[in-house]
């Protein structure tokens, strides 16, 4: 069963570590053809976490849609796919394309192939930080402040985020 259907705010990490710049900018495009009030936030380089491999770029979008959960979630794996991601690839790989649904709204709980919020949101600074960007002043649904708040109050120097531009 998914959520019901009712416009939301939505926010979605976007991450890649094979030839990042190219597939973040394909896929800021195909996101922008489905959700045209899309913002996204600045670009950032850091380690690979949880495996041994080249440097991720991710940023964090933001956008608003009636979706129900289940369409939007395969909207993004549909993105993921262009972008080469085959649908069933291994967790801790390279990654041509991820995108990780942080904030639906105020949904809280477990969904058919997502947990709302993002559980490890709060952990990742790759995920955090763009966020924080873009959505400084929305309140995390369960953490009871802001994310910017969260943001302010991480470790930022043990997780280190180097701006990138996509464009060069």
């Amino acid at each position: 069963m998914s959520a019901p259907a009712e416009r939301r705010s939505v926010y979605v990490a976007a991450g890649s570590n094979v030839e990042p710049k190219r597939r973040l900018r394909e896929a800021l495009g195909l996101l922008r053809q489905d959700f045209p009030d899309l913002v996204a936030s600045n670009a950032y380089r850091n380690v690979a976490v949880g495996f041994a491999g080249e440097d991720f770029i991710n940023l964090a979008v933001g956008f608003s849609t009636d979706l129900e959960l289940d369409a939007l979630l395969a909207r993004l794996h549909a993105v993921e796919l262009a972008c080469g991601r085959p649908r069933l690839a291994p967790k801790w790989e390279p990654r041509s394309m991820d995108l990780d649904v942080l904030l639906c709204g105020d949904l809280v709980g477990e969904f058919p192939g997502v947990t709302l919020p993002r559980p490890d949101l709060v952990r990742r600074a790759f995920m955090l930080g763009p966020l924080a960007d873009i959505a400084g002043t929305v309140r995390h649904p369960t953490a009871g402040v802001t994310i910017g708040e969260l943001w302010r109050g991480f470790d930022q120097g043990a997780h280190p985020l180097v701006p990138v531009s996509l464009t060069d």
